[in-house]
């Protein structure tokens, strides 16, 4: 019995992992395809575009799809469309197009988009509501783990060499300079396609299997209990507040995890060095993930342990910016930490207590991933006019926005508290984020 009340967290577990891997890959394909298809820092960091913008195209169309499908058929489709993407980049490499590189990116994403619309709200509902950040955290193992191998993986087969072929590039005349360019480009083509057969496996796999659907009517009722239900989501003040603050924070995580490397070879660092570090980042993102299991609900709050992010976040940024060198790269590293209890805060804040908006406002909530496309674009744009490192600055305001979400979602609980206290109603709202157990 135990082993069956388990086998829907598992299951969302490998999707996890799923999401970790094709995002992480991004941070390799920046510098990789920066070389391979000569790019500047702006043109460089629409990797990043091109596979984030997609949730924000994808969220409301991949809400309506699994209305349509239900939530087993959904996965399985997401795969699919994931699986199509990524076969997109074979052509990409033999071509050495960028356009088709994007392409890929932007399939790859809309595919995801669809899974994250139904997994971030399943594992809200699997338990307690007190315990959501903490099943985000462990699902957050999931995705940092895949996170650490993605780079590792991907950056040892098409950045070994990485400085030698630029060296090279830059001393040959034009016919070899070509040869040499697609020599690197088709480096992509062997582990891609591996990975588009993986993602059709995966998606028979899921169709295949018996999955139950959420009980998504318990759980808006219990939200319902919360606060009085409203005619529109445009009247939750935390939801429409945490849009903004998860598309900030989106922004920066992909910042920390997809420039490190750039920056690394920036600073000085050797590429075949550099192409580790955001293996790095998303190890230090995996050890506030497993302090996040530890200690919420049980030693902290969903919204101190937002509040101490914010904090960290600020502190390591302008360490980052203030400092020179290997120093410099580690504090970006650090920023992992930072972020790592961010998602699993701000999703359980933004979403409790909108009743039967609750699938409108997650569906928001997966657009505000575009984030991840938009701010790192305005990051490349800065390199460019600046330098990488001046370019950092753009995430302090953004830590700063998330740190005021906190304190008004603290103080938001504590005028429900109140509420509760003079009508003696039981406000379930108030012990999921504002009381450690």
């Amino acid at each position: 019995m135990e082993q069956q009340s388990n086998k829907p967290i598992i299951s969302i577990g490998v999707l996890f992992f799923i999401f970790g891997f094709i995002t992480w890959v991004c941070s390799v394909l920046i510098p990789y395809l920066q070389l391979a298809c000569e790019l500047n820092n702006f043109q460089a960091q629409l990797v990043s575009f091109a596979f984030y913008i997609s949730y924000f195209v994808m969220a409301l169309p991949g809400g309506w799809i699994l209305k349509y499908t239900g939530f087993k058929k959904g996965i399985s489709l997401g795969l699919f469309i994931m699986m199509c993407g990524s076969l997109l980049f074979i052509p990409g490499a033999l071509y050495r197009t960028y356009p088709f590189f994007l392409a890929g990116l932007f399939v790859q994403g809309a595919g995801l988009a669809i899974l994250q619309t139904a997994a971030n709200p399943y594992v809200t509902v699997l338990g307690p509501a007190e315990s959501a950040a903490r099943r985000m955290s462990i699902m957050g193992i999931c995705n940092g783990f895949a996170g650490i191998l993605a780079p590792y993986i991907l950056g040892k087969i098409v950045l070994d060499d990485a400085d030698a072929v630029k060296t090279q590039v830059e001393a040959l005349g034009t016919m070899e300079k070509e040869a040499a360019l697609n020599a690197l480009a088709s480096k992509v083509m062997l582990p891609y396609g591996i990975i588009a057969a993986a993602l059709l496996l995966l998606s028979i796999w899921f169709y295949k299997i018996s999955l139950p659907e959420p009980e998504e009517e318990k759980a808006e009722e219990n939200a319902a209990s919360a606060q009085p239900d409203r005619k529109s989501v445009l009247q939750y003040p935390q939801l429409l507040l945490g849009v903004v603050t998860l598309f900030l924070y989106v922004g920066v995580e992909v910042i920390a995890g997809n420039t490190i490397i750039s920056y690394g070879a920036w600073t000085g660092i050797a590429l075949n060095t550099a192409k580790f570090f955001s293996s790095f980042t998303l190890f230090c993102m995996l050890i506030g993930y497993i302090i996040g299991i530890i200690c919420i609900p049980r030693y902290c709050s969903q919204v101190q342990a937002l509040t101490v992010s914010a904090v960290l976040g600020i502190i390591f940024s302008l360490a980052a910016i203030h400092t020179t060198g290997v120093v410099s790269v580690v504090f970006i590293a650090l920023l992992g930490l930072a972020n790592s209890l961010m998602w699993p805060s701000i999703w359980p804040l933004a979403i409790t207590g909108l009743g039967r908006h609750t699938k409108t406002g997650s569906a928001l909530l997966i657009m505000a991933i575009a984030g991840g496309a938009l701010v790192p674009l305005l990051y490349g744009r800065l390199s460019d006019v600046f330098d990488p490192k001046l370019a950092y600055w753009i995430v302090v305001p953004c830590y700063i926005a998330i740190g005021l979400y906190a304190l008004f979602s603290r103080a938001r609980l504590k005028k429900i508290k109140s509420i509760a206290g003079q009508t003696g109603a039981d406000h379930k709202e108030v012990s999921v984020a504002l009381k450690p157990e």
